[in-house]
């Protein structure tokens, strides 16, 4: 079984790898579902990280509808994830319509294969028209891995489309189950569904470790508060591991 942890700063990597995450997603914000970091957090990932690290290559929150300005952007991120000495990368384009853009694609998958990246394709595949069809064409692009949630809420929501992606894809490709897998759930989405890797953030908060506390200030949204910093949790990572260590055992 393959553990994936999202993270978004550098204090989460070597706990997500205590908790025993296979491989790291590296993002920006994940609150936005995760964003495209920064070239010198990947660099500073990949010379930290004892574990593969793929980069989030996704320009702005939102869909996942990509204009050709885009796709140049996303381009020469690839090329920072691959100087910085990352392992892959995750993304997926797709059309107005609700599939994948395969042109689009075709480029981004093309740069990064010769960089020598692996290519994850993200939850985009989620929000397709065709999940089937998608699938297929993912396979053709030479993509690794699909995270998805079965189009569903939650992976445990999804649990009969992950099913059936899994035979669909008969070992041409991993399907990873991705969004609210935890301890609780783990062992029954993959028992389930039959998937070999799951994703998580498994996230928790810490305070601020400032004395002084500004009073009306407000850096972002009024919902935030600035004073807590969002972190990986290393003993939910854990407890996943454990659980399915005991699913892979039995």
């Amino acid at each position: 079984m393959q553990v994936e942890v999202c993270i978004d700063h550098l204090e989460s990597l070597p706990l997500a790898i205590q908790g025993g995450a296979n491989r790291i997603e590296l993002c920006s914000s994940l609150e936005l579902g995760g964003l495209t970091p920064s070239y010198g957090l990947m660099c500073q990932a990949a010379k930290l990280s004892a574990i593969p690290v793929y980069a989030m290559i996704r320009p702005r929150q939102g869909d996942f509808l990509c204009d050709a300005q885009d796709i140049e952007l996303m381009c020469l991120d690839i090329e920072a994830a691959a100087q910085a000495g990352l392992q892959g990368i995750v993304t997926g384009v797709l059309t107005a319509d609700g599939h994948v853009d395969l042109t689009a694609m075709q480029t981004l998958v093309r740069k990064a294969h010769d960089l020598k990246l692996g290519v994850t394709f993200h939850r985009a595949i989620d929000q397709c028209a065709d999940m089937p069809l998608a699938l297929e064409q993912i396979i053709e692009l030479g993509c690794e891995r699909v995270l998805t949630s079965g189009q569903a809420r939650t992976a445990q929501e999804g649990i009969v489309q992950l099913h059936a992606l899994v035979k669909q894809a008969q070992g041409r490709i991993s399907i990873m189950a991705g969004a609210g897998v935890n301890a609780d759930n783990a062992a029954e989405i993959v028992t389930r569904t039959n998937v070999t890797e799951v994703h998580l953030s498994g996230k928790t908060t810490r305070p601020s470790q400032m004395t002084f506390i500004a009073n009306a200030a407000q850096m972002g949204s009024a919902e935030v508060d600035d004073f807590v910093v969002p972190l990986t949790n290393p003993e939910a990572i854990g407890a996943v591991v454990s659980v399915l260590s005991d699913v892979v055992e039995d």
